[in-house]
C-alpha cells in the first residue's frame, strides 16, 4: 500500500500538517499541542485503517477480474449494500454476465456453423460421387449411345441440383448475417399470387394437379415482394411435391385490420405431429420428404418470411394434406 504515491503523498501531509499544528498549539500552550497531536493522529490513523481496508478491496476487485480475463465467468461478485466500490462490483458483475451470454452465443454460433458446413458436405458430397461414377462410365468409347444420353442427362440434373442447393445456401448466409435489405413496399397479394404460380405451371400439369386460386382483388400488405415470392414458391412447390398425382392444391389470401394472411392448402400425404417442430430447419426431411429433397425450401421460407416481421403456421395432420399459413401484419408499416 505504502508504495501508492497517493498514499504517500497524504501521510507526508498530514505529517507536515500536524507538525505546523503541534508547533502552533504548543506557542499557545503545551496541552493545546499534545490535543493536536491526539485529535490528529488519531484522524490520521483511522483513515489509515479505512484505506488498508478499501485497499484490500480493491486488490480482491482485481483478483476477480483477472479470474474473469482467465475465462472464469462463472464468479458472483454482487455486493447489496451502499458505496461506490459496491456499485463498482455490480457493475463487475453485468459485465461479467454479458461477457458470458455472448461467449456461449458464439459457442452455439460455432456449433451451427459445423453443422452447417457439415450438411452441406453431405449434401455436396452425394451428387459428386454419383458424377464422378458417371463421368468414368462415359469415358468409355464402347458405352452404348443409349446410355451415354442417359448419364448425361442424370449429369446434368445433379448439377442443376448442386447449382441450386449453392444459390440457396447462399441466400441464407446473406439473410443470416443482415446482409439482406428488405424494402417495404406495397404488394398485391393477387399479383404476387400470379408470379407464383407461373413458374410452377409445369409440375402442375404434370402430376395432373387441380390448382385452384381464391381471388380477392385489393389485398395487400407491406413488405419485399420479390423475397416473399420466393418464399411462397419453396412453400407451394412442398405442396406440389406432396400432393398425389391428380390431387388438388388450393391458394387463398384476405386482409383484416391486424394481418394480411396467405394460405397455401394440399390433399397430400401430410406430416407427423412429431416432426411438425422440426420442418423449418435446415436440412430436415421428415418421413413423407420426397426423393431429392435436400431440407432447404421451408427454412429458406421461414427465413424470409420471419426477417420481414410475420409468421408462418403449419396445420396438418398424418395422410389429411398440409395447410401453410403466412401472415404479415398490418402494424409493421408503420414501424
Amino acid at each position: 500500500m505504502l508504495r501508492n504515491k497517493e498514499i504517500c503523498f497524504f501521510l507526508t501531509s498530514t505529517v507536515l500538517i500536524l507538525g505546523i499544528g503541534m508547533l502552533l498549539g504548543y506557542m499557545h500552550s503545551p496541552v493545546t499541542a499534545v490535543y493536536i497531536v491526539i485529535v490528529g493522529g488519531s484522524l490520521a490513523s483511522c483513515y489509515m485503517v479505512w484505506m488498508a481496508w478499501r485497499y484490500q478491496r480493491i486488490i480482491q476487485l482485481s483478483g476477480y477480474l483477472r479470474k474473469i480475463m482467465a475465462g472464469d465467468t462463472a464468479l458472483d461478485v454482487r455486493d447489496n449494500r451502499e458505496g461506490d466500490l459496491s456499485i463498482l462490483k455490480n457493475e463487475i458483475y453485468k459485465m461479467t454476465r454479458m461477457l458470458s451470454e455472448q461467449q456461449e452465443g458464439l459457442q452455439k454460433d460455432k456449433e451451427k456453423l459445423t453443422d452447417a458446413i457439415s450438411d452441406i458436405s453431405h449434401q455436396i458430397k452425394t451428387p459428386l460421387t454419383s458424377m464422378t461414377v458417371m463421368a468414368d462410365l462415359l469415358s468409355n468409347p464402347n458405352i452404348e449411345t443409349e446410355k451415354r444420353h442417359e448419364f448425361t442427362y442424370h449429369i446434368r440434373r445433379q448439377l442443376e441440383r448442386m447449382e441450386w442447393l449453392v444459390s440457396s445456401l447462399l441466400k441464407l448466409s446473406k439473410i443470416d448475417a443482415g446482409t439482406t435489405l428488405f424494402s417495404k413496399e406495397k404488394v398485391e397479394v393477387d399479383q404476387l399470387i400470379q408470379e407464383v404460380v407461373a413458374p410452377m405451371e409445369i409440375p402442375v400439369e404434370l402430376k395432373e394437379i387441380e390448382l385452384e386460386i381464391e381471388e380477392k382483388p385489393g389485398v395487400t400488405f407491406i413488405g419485399d415482394k420479390n423475397w416473399t415470392k420466393e418464399a411462397c414458391i419453396n412453400i407451394l412447390k412442398n405442396a406440389i411435391e406432396h400432393t398425389p398425382h391428380g390431387g388438388k392444391v388450393s391458394i387463398s389470401y384476405e386482409e383484416n385490420a391486424i394481418f394480411t394472411e396467405i394460405r397455401i392448402n394440399d390433399n397430400g400425404k401430410g406430416i407427423e405431429k412429431a416432426e411438425l417442430p422440426h420442418i423449418f430447419k435446415r436440412f430436415y426431411k421428415g418421413s413423407q420428404a420426397a426423393d431429392g429433397s435436400v431440407g432447404i425450401g421451408l427454412a429458406m421460407a421461414y427465413s424470409i418470411v420471419a426477417n420481414q416481421q410475420g409468421d408462418i403456421e403449419v396445420i396438418s395432420e398424418s395422410g389429411k394434406g398440409t395447410t401453410f399459413l403466412i401472415k404479415f401484419y398490418q402494424g409493421e408499416a408503420a414501424r
